[in-house]
C-alpha cells in the first residue's frame, strides 16, 4: 500500500454531504475520493493509503466506529474525522474512544470542515515527523553502539595480544625488561579503553535528560581559578606558559558543577595538548551584559578549515603527523558541544592551521 499526501477519503451514505465535503475540499488542492458505505471505502484504504478520512457516524451495513476500527488496523497513523447528524456527547465521546481525532456534527459549515481538516492534516504531519524522528533516534543509536564496540574492542585486543606474547616468551635475553615493555604497553592501552567509558558515560548522563534538574547557581570564578591551577603544572611539564585573565565582575551561572567543569577542563587540557613547544595558553574571562565569554586560546598546530566541520561530531579525531602520537577518544569536544547546548551557551571556534586555536563559549548569566 502507499500513501498519497493529497488525498482525502470521504465515507457517507448521504450523496449531498458526499459531494459538499468533494466540492470544499477540492478548492483546498486536495485529492478527494467518495465513497456511498464503508465497505468500498475500506477497500478503497486498503490499496491506497489517504492522509486523511472523513467518515459518517450512522450508515447502513458498516457504521462509523466499525470503519475507524477497521481502517487503524491496517494504519494506525490514518487520521479520522467523524461527522454526524446525529450530535451527542455520548456519540462524540464514542467516537473518540474508538480512535477518531475529532467530531463535526451535520451541518456544518465550509470554513468549519477546512478547519477541523487543516487541523487534522497538521497533527498528520506532526506524527509522521515524530515516527521519523525516532527510526532516525535509532539509527543514531545503532550506528553509535556499533562505533563504541569497536572502538573498545581495539584496545581489548592489543592487550590480550601483549598478554598472550608475555605467557609465550619464555627464556630470551632480557626478558625482564620486555615484560616490562609489554605491561607497560597494556597499561597504555586499558588507560585508553577508560578513558573511552568515562567519555561515554559522561555523554549519557548529559543526555539523560537530568541536566536541569541538577542545575543550580555557580559562582564561576572559583572554578575556573581552580581549573587554571589544576593545569598550570602541566603546561610548565611540558615547556607551556599558561595564563589567565580576567575583566570582573563576572556574575554566577546556571548549571551542573561537574558538566561545568568538564566543559572548561576539556578545553584547557585540549589547549594543553595539541600546543608546540615553548607555546601559550590562555584563558579569558569576561562577561558582557547577560553573557560570560570563555575563551582557550592556543599558539598550537591549529586546525584546518575542512577539519572545524568535523570536530565536534562523535569519535572525529584530526588524523595528520602532527596529532599521531596525541591520545583522545574522539568525544570532548562532542561532550563540550552538549553541555553548552544543555546551559543554553553557544561554542564557537577559530582557528589556523599551523598557528593556533581559540574557543569560546558563551554561557548566560544565572537569573
Amino acid at each position: 500500500m502507499i500513501m498519497d499526501d493529497k488525498r482525502i477519503y470521504v465515507i457517507d451514505d448521504d450523496a449531498v454531504m458526499r459531494m459538499s465535503c468533494q466540492q470544499i475540499l477540492s478548492k483546498e488542492s486536495y485529492t478527494v475520493e467518495i465513497f456511498e458505505d464503508g465497505e468500498k471505502g475500506l477497500t478503497r484504504v486498503s490499496e491506497c493509503k489517504p492522509k486523511l478520512i472523513v467518515v459518517d457516524l450512522k450508515m447502513p451495513k458498516i457504521g462509523g466506529l466499525e470503519v475507524i476500527n477497521r481502517v487503524h488496523e491496517m494504519d494506525q497513523n490514518i487520521v479520522i474525522i467523524v461527522i454526524t447528524g446525529y450530535a451527542t456527547v455520548d456519540t462524540a465521546v464514542e467516537a473518540m474512544k474508538a480512535g477518531a481525532y475529532d467530531f463535526l456534527p451535520k451541518p456544518f459549515t465550509p470554513d468549519e470542515l477546512r478547519l477541523i481538516v487543516y487541523r487534522a492534516l497538521e497533527r498528520q504531519e506532526l506524527i509522521e515527523e515524530s515516527a521519523r524522528l525516532r527510526k532516525e533516534n535509532e539509527k543514531m543509536q545503532r550506528q553509535f553502539i556499533t562505533f563504541v564496540s569497536h572502538q573498545l574492542q581495539s584496545p581489548l585486543a592489543a592487550v590480550q595480544q601483549y598478554l598472550d606474547v608475555l605467557e609465550h616468551i619464555g627464556d630470551v635475553p632480557n626478558r625482564d625488561k620486555l615484560e616490562k615493555e609489554w605491561l607497560q604497553r597494556s597499561h597504555i592501552k586499558i588507560k585508553e579503553l577508560l578513558t573511552l567509558i568515562k567519555d561515554w558515560l559522561k555523554i549519557s548522563k548529559i543526555e539523560s535528560g537530568s541536566f536541569a534538574e541538577r542545575a543550580r547557581k555557580i559562582a564561576i570564578m572559583p572554578l575556573i581559578k581552580g581549573i587554571y591551577e589544576t593545569f598550570e603544572k602541566s603546561a610548565k611539564d611540558k615547556g607551556l606558559s599558561i595564563e589567565l585573565q580576567i575583566q570582573e565582575p563576572v556574575s554566577d551561572v546556571l548549571s551542573d558543577e561537574e558538566c561545568l567543569s568538564v566543559l572548561l577542563s576539556n578545553l584547557v587540557e585540549n589547549a594543553i595538548k595539541y600546543n608546540k613547544q615553548n607555546g601559550r595558553v590562555t584563558i579569558s574571562v569576561m562577561q558582557e551584559d547577560d553573557l560570560i565569554t570563555i575563551s582557550v586560546a592556543d599558539t598550537g598546530i591549529g586546525i584546518s578549515e575542512e577539519d572545524l566541520n568535523i570536530i565536534f561530531e562523535e569519535f572525529r579525531r584530526i588524523k595528520n603527523e602532527s596529532t599521531r602520537d596525541i591520545a583522545g577518544t574522539g568525544l570532548g569536544l562532542t561532550i563540550c558541544k552538549k553541555i553548552i547546548h544543555e546551559m543554553g551557551g553557544e561554542i564557537q571556534v577559530q582557528s589556523k592551521l599551523g598557528e593556533g586555536s581559540t574557543f569560546t563559549v558563551r554561557i548566560p548569566v544565572a537569573h
